[in-house]
């Protein structure tokens, strides 16, 4: 008797949820989206110390780190530069995904904190669907990373350190397989590089800031949806400061932010394979191909592949019924 009263109540519950779901129509989702994503923009032009912290750290590596290993870290001709480039140049692709990778954390620390405070339960219990909350959410966070992004390439600009002038967008494909996968991988000699179009003259000195918006977006999006995933790991805001040490300066280090991956691979073969395997190193390499004019297909495949694995992770874990968030009593229960 109660197992099928349950099961009405049940069957009832979900039809009147689809329902309103129905009724919402494209105004609806439309508004709700415009609202989570002005909230995540408010709260970043209220939080000051925010801003300040988002771009003071990357210009301590830019101006104090960079200037130190200027000559000691020297890049050779690596693509996508065609000339040998100074160390702040190189590593301010890396920089700016730091950037990205800092604010997805943030992002994944006011998650915490609303499911603390009961905010989350809040939004989570609307007639929409959790993977279209969760998605508005994600595309807030890099709303706000794209901000701070350009803030640090404006100071980046007025230091000396801006793309070339750009003639044409190329798409640049090179793959170098693993050591382990042995002969069974066909190794590539050289990259094959194709032109998709050519540039008008007035826009050349500019276009390098316009095609980094989508590599910005993408990666932007990927550490996103990884915090996103993270944040319904982290069961109390106290263990949320151990959690950053240990997915930022591991993703940061290992990585070709901050010197070439063939010098890594001078050094330590096997630290060279830990970076290839490291998201992050691809987020970092579309960012830098996309500031000279150039899509890196290898690192475009992954960063979206991984955002698609991520998000999906997410939105499992904050599903009520199988998530990890059903498993500590919903999202504004207890830790």
């Amino acid at each position: 008797m109660s197992t099928a009263f349950s099961s009405a109540t049940s069957a009832t519950l979900a039809e009147s949820d689809h329902a309103a779901r129905r009724r919402l129509g494209i105004g609806g989702y439309m508004a709700c989206f415009r609202g989570i994503v002005w909230r995540e923009i408010l709260r970043y032009l209220h939080q000051r110390e925010r801003f300040l912290s988002a771009l003071v750290r990357p210009l301590i590596w830019l101006f104090i780190f960079a200037a130190g290993f200027r000559q000691t870290l020297g890049v050779s001709i690596i693509p996508p530069y065609e000339t040998y480039v100074l160390y702040e140049e190189f590593i301010a692709p890396g920089l700016i995904a730091m950037i990205l990778l800092f604010n997805a954390m943030q992002s994944s620390l006011s998650m915490v904190y609303d499911r603390e405070t009961g905010t989350m339960r809040t939004l989570l219990v609307s007639p929409f669907p959790r993977s279209f909350l969760l998605l508005s959410k994600l595309l807030g966070g890099v709303s706000v990373a794209l901000l701070q992004s350009f803030a640090f390439v404006f100071v980046a600009y007025w230091w000396g350190i801006q793309p070339p002038p750009i003639a044409e967008v190329k798409l640049f494909t090179f793959f170098d397989p693993p050591s382990w996968a042995g002969d069974a991988i066909p190794k590539m000699t050289d990259p094959i590089i194709q032109t998709l179009f050519s540039v008008p003259g007035f826009i050349q000195p500019f276009l390098g800031y316009i095609t980094v918006i989508p590599a910005i977006i993408l990666a932007g999006l990927m550490l996103g949806a990884l915090a996103l995933f993270i944040s319904s790991v982290i069961k109390q805001l106290e263990n949320f400061a151990g959690v950053m040490n240990f997915v930022i300066f591991p993703m940061f280090f290992a990585s070709s932010a901050l010197y070439p991956l063939w010098r890594i691979r001078e050094a330590s073969p096997l630290l060279y394979e830990i970076c290839r395997l490291n998201p992050f190193t691809y987020a970092v390499e579309l960012v830098r191909f996309a500031l000279y004019g150039q899509v890196d297909t290898i690192s475009l495949a992954v960063v979206v592949g991984c955002t698609v694995v991520f998000l999906a992770a997410a939105v499992f874990a904050y599903n009520p019924s199988k998530g990890l968030i059903a498993r500590r009593g919903g999202p504004g229960g207890p830790a």
